[in-house]
């Protein structure tokens, strides 16, 4: 197994002698080092260096440490660093550590001494702090991932089951009403009977067609976020009997079925909730293109989301979840007086183009 290649300290001060003796404390604890005595020196090793830890006087006699460090924000080179202050500067230190800085040091007498535990401590903190964003990455990585096999499987399940069973339902139907016609002149009550075997099968059909619409709600063409939505509203209205209108000024082509879905599902949960836990009598779905952002807004006049749903809902975190996969965001609006509105809101010129309606 390799040895694991030594982190890189890039040391920035003016006093050379104390410049060599930093350098050797910090070889002596297995760093590499790289040492700089000015500040436009160092601006030109970082230009392409990039160190794991920088130690930086707040005094040098060219350009100060807070000019440094302004400089590699505006060049997008900053840093991880430590000031090195001398005494007295104490306060000026802690300024910096406003400005990004990790720690600083006091140049006194025990200063070499503590340098070396400083540095590792701090390495060792930056090696965590990265492990836990690379770790929060994966673990958003394998939330899309479970969220996008869920939606592939829901959409192959929807077709299995309207061009599967659908079908082969829609077989037997026909083949029944077939035996009810040839029925029809031998006896009337096995011609009634059949009919009603065939409308069973109709009745089968129909919940079949409803289950796969409701597993693979958002067609592939562009407009299929439109009518989606537009028949949402129909059946929140028919089901529910609660006033449910979808509004779409100008048509909204989505390119992308994944961001429609997306955006459909947050729409279905956002209408869930308001009859859930809003107990809302009217909706309005509304989808808007604007010059640089789509929005989808779903608003009632129910009387709110409560609190402990608000923080701890599934549905709500799920929601937000979709929006931030979308590359979107999402807001949830209460009205004192009384209603919800959920906005989503996300880039418009990747995911939708717009038509003038004529």
């Amino acid at each position: 197994m390799p040895d694991a290649i030594p982190a890189t300290v890039f040391v920035v001060d003016d006093d050379l002698g104390l410049l060599r003796l930093i350098e050797k404390a910090l070889h002596r604890e297995g760093f590499s080092t790289a040492t700089a005595p000015s500040a436009g020196e160092a601006m030109d090793w970082l230009k392409n260096h990039r160190p794991d830890l920088m130690l930086l006087d707040l005094k040098l006699k060219d350009v100060g440490g807070k000019e440094v460090i302004e400089q590699l924000a505006q060049a997008e080179r900053s840093v991880p660093f430590i000031i090195i202050t001398g005494q007295g500067d104490e306060r000026v230190a802690v300024e910096m550590m406003k400005r990004g800085a990790l720690d600083y040091l006091v140049k006194d007498a025990n200063f070499i001494e503590l340098l070396p535990t400083m540095v590792r401590r701090t390495l060792d903190q930056l090696e965590r702090d990265r492990r836990l964003v690379s770790a929060e990455a994966e673990r958003k990585h394998l939330e899309q991932q479970i969220l996008e096999i869920s939606e592939r499987e829901q959409r192959r399940i929807g077709q299995d089951l309207h061009d599967g069973l659908g079908q082969h339902l829609a077989g037997i139907e026909l083949m029944t009403q077939s035996l009810e016609q040839k029925l029809a002149g031998k006896s009337k009550a096995e011609a009634a009977q059949a009919a009603k075997i065939a409308q069973h099968v109709r009745d089968a059909i129909r919940q079949t067609r409803s289950l796969a619409r409701g597993l693979s709600p958002v067609e592939l063409d562009a407009n299929g976020l439109m009518s989606a939505l537009h028949e949402l509203a129909a059946n929140v209205q028919n089901m529910f009997r609660v006033k449910c209108v979808f509004r779409c000024d100008k048509p909204v082509l989505i390119a992308e079925n994944a961001v429609a879905t997306h955006l459909f599902r947050i729409a279905q949960e956002a209408v869930s909730n308001a009859i859930k836990h809003g107990k809302a009598a009217q909706i309005e779905i509304a989808l808007t293109a604007l010059p640089e952002r789509l929005m989808l807004a779903v608003k009632d006049n129910g009387s709110g989301i409560p609190n402990t749903s608000r923080g701890k809902g599934m549905g709500l975190r799920i929601m937000h979840y979709r929006a931030a996969v979308i590359g979107g965001s999402l807001a949830v609006q209460c009205d004192p007086n009384g209603g919800t509105t959920v906005m989503c809101s996300i880039k418009q010129p990747s995911a939708a183009v717009t038509l003038n309606s004529k």
